[in-house]
Parts: structure tokens; sequence; C-alpha cells
């Protein structure tokens, strides 16, 4: 059966005519008013309370979080996290603000910093977050030519930097500050991370990065 047939009885079973134009109309003057959903109330909260909620969840969710204070932490974060594992690699995120930071951290601690993509068996990457959200302590990242998307799936262990002003109560807040900063052209791929990665499809075992990341450290920056 050809999907042109399926849909026609799709169709049929719906008692909707072949003309279905104003039905059609009305589906895309939904989608353009991007309207909000049923908003959950645990998350209609003051902004201080937002940024608790998402460090709650997101603990919940067993992502390990780092609190800092400025943004120029950030490598000796990377290296003291690094360190204490035993981990002399780490490929990062090409963005400016993470190429202006000062690596000497790592230096002094012999680990080594790239940048560019991730490959199959790197042991930790580093990116930044495009937003929180808090109702699921959920990360949104974006796909650019300085952040690809390997970074987020490849390597075991995942550092992500997410600054507390980028922190929002729910996701339809995440995509309208998305369409405001790319409006018609979007980046091609929009990753929510919730936590590291995990299965227990296979007899009911909890596997970790049955998926991607085995961890998730959230550096969260408090400037």
């Amino acid at each position: 059966m050809s999907r042109a047939e399926i849909f026609a009885n799709i169709r049929r079973g719906l008692s909707g005519s072949e003309n279905d134009s104003q039905r059609r109309q009305a589906v895309e003057n939904r989608l353009a008013a991007r309207a909000d959903n049923l908003i959950p109330q645990r998350a209609q909260l003051p902004v201080a309370e937002q940024v608790e909620l998402f460090k709650a969840m997101a603990t919940e969710a067993v992502a390990e979080l780092i609190e800092l204070d400025h943004f120029d932490q950030v490598p000796s974060a990377c290296a003291d996290w690094l360190s204490s594992n035993g981990f002399k690699q780490l490929v990062s995120a090409s963005d400016k603000e993470l190429t202006a930071l000062d690596w000497s951290p790592l230096e002094q601690q012999q680990i080594i910093r790239t940048e560019g993509v991730a490959q199959a068996g790197d042991i930790a990457s580093l990116t930044l977050s495009f937003a929180g959200i808090a109702e699921t302590g959920t990360l949104m990242l974006h796909s650019a030519e300085q952040s690809p998307t390997t970074l987020n799936f490849l390597p075991d262990n995942h550092l992500v930097v997410l600054h507390r002003s980028a922190i929002v109560g729910v996701y339809e807040e995440a995509w309208k500050k998305l369409r405001m900063k790319f409006g018609n052209t979007m980046p091609r791929t929009v990753n929510m991370i919730t936590g590291p990665s995990r299965s227990a499809d296979i007899e009911q075992k909890l596997q970790m990065g049955a998926h991607g990341p085995k961890k998730l450290i959230i550096l969260l920056i408090n400037d």
C-alpha cells in the first residue's frame, strides 16, 4: 500500500473530505501562532527559585553540579575535575568565549586540550549550554560550526558550562529564547540533555552511558 493510500484511508476514517484546505489552514495558523501549552505550576516561580529548582532536578537526574563564581574559573574547574578522575585529555568546543580563556591550569596538570569534532574513544568534552530548563533540570544545546553535536554524545564525560542567567522556567521559554536568537534560520540540531545517558531496556538493569556520556558535569556560573 502506498503512502498516499494510507493517508487517504486515515482521512476517510476521520470523516474528512478530499479537499481539507480549511483544516490544513487551521493547523498552519496554530503552528504560526506558537501558543504555549499547559505550563506546569512547579516551574512558574521567581527567577531565584527557578535556579534552585533547576539545580534540584539536575541533581536528581544524576548530573554532577559544580558552581563557580565567575566564567574565568572554568579552566581551573575543568583541570581539577579531570585530574581528580585521572583523565589527561579534553576536547573542547571552539566558541570565542572558551578560546579566550586562560587554559594554563590544564597545562600545569599535563592535560591536553584540543578543539573540534569529538571522536569515538574521546574521554571528555566541554561545551557551552544555550539554556537550562528548570522544570526538569534539562540543558538545551544547539549545533554550530564551533560546537559540533559529536561533543555532546561521543565522549564518556560531558562538561557543560551554563550561566545562571540562561536558566528559564519551562520548555516554551527556552524555545522562545532560541527563536529570538535565530529567527527563521534555526540551528540544524537542538539537543535536550537531562543527566547522563542511561537505559534499563536490557533485563531492567540500569546501564549508564547507553547512548551517550556516562557522566554529565554542569559548570554553573553564578556571575
